[in-house]
């Protein structure tokens, strides 16, 4: 028979078994089951710190990266004026540096043509100085005379002398014609009318080689080749046989030039005639 308990009794039966109950449940658990479970608590709430920890630091950098992209931006906004400056700056060198080239090149010619034309200039005032010195004229002392001659007068006289001496008897007299026809007043005259005489005596022309020797005695009676110039007429008229007019001239030589050799030579052409 059940025995019916009062109800503080029943209560308290029931707290002392709850409590056998729940130190029955706690024996009856294993202790390692209960220190796993916080230790998986402290891991997962250790862990949860852990990622939000390193998502507050991922968007504190993802924001640094906001911040630093747009102060890069603007730098770059601000930058570009001056990019464009320098890019303009650049490209305006670049054509100062062509045209430099340019006038360097053009300087280079320039420097040529002047030089070419110092050169030529150089040249030119060479070849003028040197034709003024072959008209200027030169002091010829010959045969005890002496006078003031231009370069193409000598130059005709000594053509006419290197004929004579090469034996070229006719061209030396008619070289000489020429040149008292070119020169009539020259100092040479009277030697080219001196030389003439000779030299159409040579070629045995001896009428016109007296002709030569009378000019030179009736324009320059004074001139050293006068007396041999006069013994020389002598000569052309024995040639022409005329000794009467050849006796005639020596006898004048010997009056007009007594003291001259020539005057000696007819001296002793005379003798021999008597």
């Amino acid at each position: 028979m059940a025995c019916v308990l009062a109800p503080r009794s029943r209560a308290a039966w029931l707290g002392r078994s709850m409590a056998a109950a729940a130190l029955a449940w706690l024996f009856a658990t294993p202790s390692w089951a209960l220190f796993a479970d916080d230790d998986a608590r402290r891991a997962i709430l250790e862990l949860r710190g852990r990622v939000e920890a390193q998502r507050q630091q991922l968007e504190a950098q993802r924001q640094l990266i906001e911040e630093l992209q747009r102060a890069l931006q603007a730098a770059q906004q601000d930058l570009e004026p001056a990019r464009r400056g320098l890019l303009e700056q650049t490209n305006q060198l670049e054509t100062l540096r062509r045209e430099l080239a340019q006038l360097r090149g053009q300087q280079e010619q320039l420097a040529f043509q002047l030089a070419e034309l110092q050169r030529q200039q150089r040249d030119a005032l060479a070849a003028l100085d040197e034709r003024l010195r072959a008209q200027e004229p030169v002091k010829v002392a010959l045969e005890g005379q002496e006078f003031t001659v231009r370069p193409e007068e000598k130059a005709a006289f000594e053509a006419a002398m290197a004929a004579l001496r090469a034996s070229d008897f006719r061209r030396a007299a008619q070289l000489h014609a020429e040149f008292l026809q070119r020169f009539p007043a020259s100092g040479y005259a009277p030697l080219a009318l001196y030389w003439r005489g000779n030299a159409l005596y040579a070629a045995r022309d001896y009428k016109p080689a007296i002709e030569a020797y009378q000019q030179l005695l009736q324009a320059h009676p004074g001139h050293p080749r006068a007396p041999e110039a006069m013994l020389a007429i002598a000569s052309c008229q024995v040639e022409l046989k005329d000794l009467k007019a050849a006796r005639a001239t020596w006898q004048a030589l010997i009056r007009q030039y007594p003291d001259s050799e020539a005057a000696a030579a007819a001296r002793e052409r005379l003798s021999r005639l008597r």
